[in-house]
C-alpha cells in the first residue's frame, strides 16, 4: 500500500468540512456560524488560523468562552506532516474528558513554493486517512478563493467530503474517492553534487552534505540536526532500499535539498506523521525527520523506488 495506490478509506471518525470564502466578511460570517453552532451544542472548538485571522476571531467573539480554545502552530513550522499529530493530541486529550469536539483549521499560503503546496494538499487527503476509527470530531477547514489558482482549489476541493455554503452544510459534490494523484516533482535544480553510497558510507554521506551546506552559513544545532535526518534516510536505504541508494544535494531559493533514491518501497502513506507509541520500534526515524526538516518530499512505488527529499531553510545572508 503506497501514497500512489492507497484509496481513501472509512472516513466515519471525522466530518472534513471545506468552506471557500472571498474576503474577511464572508470569512468571519461561515466561520462564526460554525463556532455558534458548536457552542449550541455543548461543544468545545480548536481553532488553528494565521495570525491575522485570529486577531479577527478574537475580537468578534465576545468575551472568553472556554469552550473556544486557539491553537498556536508557530512552533510547527511550515512542515505540514506535523499538523496530523497535532491534531490527533488535542482530539485524544479532549475526548478523554468527554467533551465533543470540532476544529478549524486553515493553513497560511502565503509565500508557499510548489514543493509546499502539493504537499498540504496531501496532507488534506491523508486527513480522511489518518482519523478513520478515531472518536467522532467535525473539521472545518477554510479556504480564501482570492489567495489559491482555481486548478490548486479544485484539487483541494476533491479532498473534502463536505462542504459549507450559504445554505448550510452537506455532502460535496466534488469529492471523490481515489487514490491519490501526485504531481511530478519539481527538477534537480543545477549545480547538483551526486554521490552513491553503500554500507559503511554514512560518515561519507554527511561530509557531503556539510560541503553543500557550510558556504551557505549553515552551521551549530541546525547543521547537527540536519546531520541527524540525512543520517537517518541514508541509513535505512542501506537497511530497507536494496543496500544503498544515491544522494544529491543542491541549494535552491534559500533552501538546501537532499534528496535520496533507492529501490525500496514506503508501503506505509502515514509514515513519520503518526507520533510513535513509547513501545513502538516502527516509524521513529522518519517522525524525527520530519520533526526536524523544514520539509519532507516521500515519493514511493514498486516500479520506480523510493525518493526522499529533505528541505532545510538556509540562513538569511
Amino acid at each position: 500500500m503506497t501514497p500512489e495506490t492507497t484509496g481513501v478509506m472509512d472516513t466515519a471518525g471525522l466530518r472534513h468540512e471545506l468552506y471557500t470564502y472571498s474576503g474577511e466578511e464572508q470569512f468571519l460570517a461561515g466561520v462564526r456560524s460554525f463556532i455558534d453552532d458548536a457552542l449550541a451544542a455543548g461543544e468545545i472548538v480548536l481553532i488553528s488560523v494565521p495570525e491575522d485571522r485570529e486577531r479577527m476571531l478574537r475580537e468578534e467573539l465576545p468575551g472568553t468562552d472556554p469552550g473556544v480554545v486557539f491553537m498556536d502552530t508557530v512552533a510547527l513550522g511550515r512542515n505540514p506532516a506535523r499538523l496530523i499529530p497535532a491534531w490527533q493530541r488535542w482530539i485524544g486529550e479532549r475526548t478523554a474528558e468527554g467533551r465533543p469536539v470540532r476544529g478549524i483549521g486553515e493553513t497560511d499560503w502565503h509565500g508557499r513554493g510548489g514543493a509546499e503546496i502539493e504537499e498540504l494538499r496531501y496532507h488534506e487527503w491523508l486527513l480522511n486517512l489518518a482519523f478513520t476509527g478515531s472518536p467522532a470530531w467535525w473539521l472545518l477547514c477554510p479556504y480564501d478563493t482570492a489567495t489559491i489558482d482555481p486548478e490548486t482549489m479544485r484539487a483541494i476541493s476533491r479532498c473534502h467530503p463536505y462542504t459549507l455554503t450559504d445554505d448550510g452544510s452537506r455532502p460535496s459534490p466534488d469529492y471523490v474517492r481515489e487514490p491519490f494523484s501526485w504531481a511530478e516533482l519539481e527538477p534537480v535544480c543545477d549545480p547538483y553534487e551526486e554521490f552513491p553510497y553503500a554500507r559503511g558510507d554514512l560518515a561519507a554521506v554527511r561530509e557531503k552534505v556539510i560541503a553543500c551546506a557550510a558556504p551557505y552559513g549553515l552551521a551549530g544545532d541546525r547543521l547537527r540536526e540536519t546531520l541527524v535526518a540525512v543520517t537517518e534516510v541514508a541509513g535505512n536505504s542501506i537497511a530497507h532500499g536494496g543496500g544503498h541508494g544515491t544522494l544529491r544535494t543542491w541549494v535552491q531559493q534559500g533552501t538546501l535539498i537532499c534528496e535520496f533514491r533507492d529501490a525500496g518501497v514506503m508501503s506505509d502513506p502515514m509514515i513519520g506523521r503518526m507520533a510513535p507509541s513509547p513501545r513502538s520500534l516502527h516509524g521513529r526515524g522518519m517522525w524525527l525527520v520530519h520533526q526536524i526538516c523544514d520539509l519532507v518530499q516521500i515519493r514511493s512505488a514498486p516500479e520506480t523506488g523510493t525518493v526522499v527529499r529533505l528541505h532545510i531553510t538556509l540562513p538569511q545572508p
